[in-house]
């Protein structure tokens, strides 16, 4: 007997993250917009037997004209995003702003003091920046990897998005960040370094097999 969706790990994670409240509208090659997932959907099934599905509802997407689809705060996003959202506290340095969801979901936690969060693109900032304006936040208009942080900062937990899709060539991008970060924070990840951990080893291992019969 299957699981409900609800139910489920991702399901239950997906739950625990708000979903985000911003105003819709385009700058340079960004738009920001609302779409809907009908309670009956082929593509959704098909996801969900997979794991990235998403309960019926209305979300937000952000959308490059070129580069197409970056971020949502779907189920399966949402999941993914978990582990930071848990572990923010104290001071908490995001790289990639995007929608804002892990922005706003990390503000709903009073123990989270400040938010320094590196964003490269300054039509983002523009267009997703007005939407926030807790005291507690300060967008910096950098480049992750080139972002010197002030002297003497440490940070309770620091997340790493800045990939528009997942490969296992994020890993050396993503190992730099986390060298980088490293004696700075108390806890750090990035969007699917677990998943892509996983799938390197398998790469290797499926390498290996046929390799034996060459």
């Amino acid at each position: 007997m299957s699981v409900p969706y609800a139910e489920t790990s991702s399901g239950i994670k997906a739950k625990l993250i708000p979903s985000v409240s911003i105003t819709p509208g385009s700058i340079g090659p960004w738009t920001v917009e609302q779409f809907e997932i009908p309670e009956q959907s082929i593509e959704n099934v098909r996801l969900m037997m997979s794991g990235r599905g998403c309960r019926p509802g209305k979300y937000t997407k952000l959308v490059h004209e070129k580069r197409g689809l970056i971020m949502s705060d779907t189920d399966a996003e949402k999941a993914d995003h978990y582990a930071f959202v848990r572990a923010a506290d104290g001071h908490c340095l995001m790289n990639g702003l995007g929608i804002g969801m892990c922005l706003n979901a990390i503000l709903k936690k009073p123990d989270v003091t400040r938010v320094s969060v590196i964003e490269i693109d300054p039509d983002i900032i523009s267009l997703v920046g007005p939407n926030y304006t807790d005291p507690r936040i300060k967008i910096i208009n950098a480049d992750a990897y080139k972002y010197s942080p002030p002297k003497g900062t440490r940070y309770g937990a620091v997340w790493h998005d800045i990939w528009d899709n997942l490969c296992t060539d994020n890993l050396d991008e993503m190992a730099r960040l986390h060298r980088k970060y490293g004696r700075r924070t108390d806890w750090q990840g990035s969007w699917g370094h677990e998943m892509l951990k996983h799938q390197r080893r398998q790469d290797k291992r499926d390498e290996q097999r046929w390799a034996m019969w060459r």
